[in-house]
């Protein structure tokens, strides 16, 4: 078992430039204090410098620093693609052991929608269409069926809002960490 009672687990899916870091972030910006953020991108990209695939090592990255957080007492919001495929198993059982309520969301957010943002972000020129294409997986849902919707008109103030009251963040102190 994992975390405690009190410990929130947030699990934010969707596309890339769905806009699940500036949820996260916005999240964190509410909460204060005591909010983990454990983000795909940066485990995967940034710490390992690691592609993508079946098996990877940052799928037991994310689990173990999810893990770490929620033991140390964190709240704590998993972000990333996390393709149903390949990280549902692990976040499966990260759910199954936590002790606490565990949120699953999933921004929904149109192909054409993910391209135009993308064209806003500093990394625009990292990757393009094509990739983008190839990465897209419409309504890609974990099987558990335990994940919230969030379509494209919710607007990012909207959104944060919504996970801050679903998860009684909203209600909650900040943290002394």
């Amino acid at each position: 078992m994992v975390g405690t009672e009190d410990t929130r687990l947030v699990v934010l899916r969707g596309n890339s430039a769905s806009g699940k870091s500036s949820v996260a972030a916005g999240l964190r910006e509410k909460f204060g204090r005591g909010l983990a953020l454990v983000g795909q991108d940066n485990l995967r990209r940034i710490v390992l410098r690691e592609r993508d695939r079946p098996g990877a090592a940052n799928i037991g990255l994310i689990d173990t620093v999810a893990r770490y957080a929620l033991d140390a007492g964190f709240h704590v919001v998993v972000e990333g693609i996390l393709g149903a495929d390949r990280y549902g198993e692990m976040l499966a059982q990260l759910r199954a052991d936590h002790r606490g309520p565990t949120y699953g969301y999933y921004l929904d957010v149109p192909f054409e929608q993910t391209l135009a943002r993308h064209a806003t972000k500093p990394q625009a020129s990292e990757y393009g269409e094509a990739e983008m294409r190839a990465w897209y997986r419409p309504l890609d849902l974990l099987p558990s069926g335990l994940e919230t919707v969030i379509g494209a008109d919710s607007s990012l103030h909207e959104t944060v809002d919504r996970i801050m009251l679903d998860t009684g963040l909203a209600h909650l102190p900040a943290l002394e960490h």
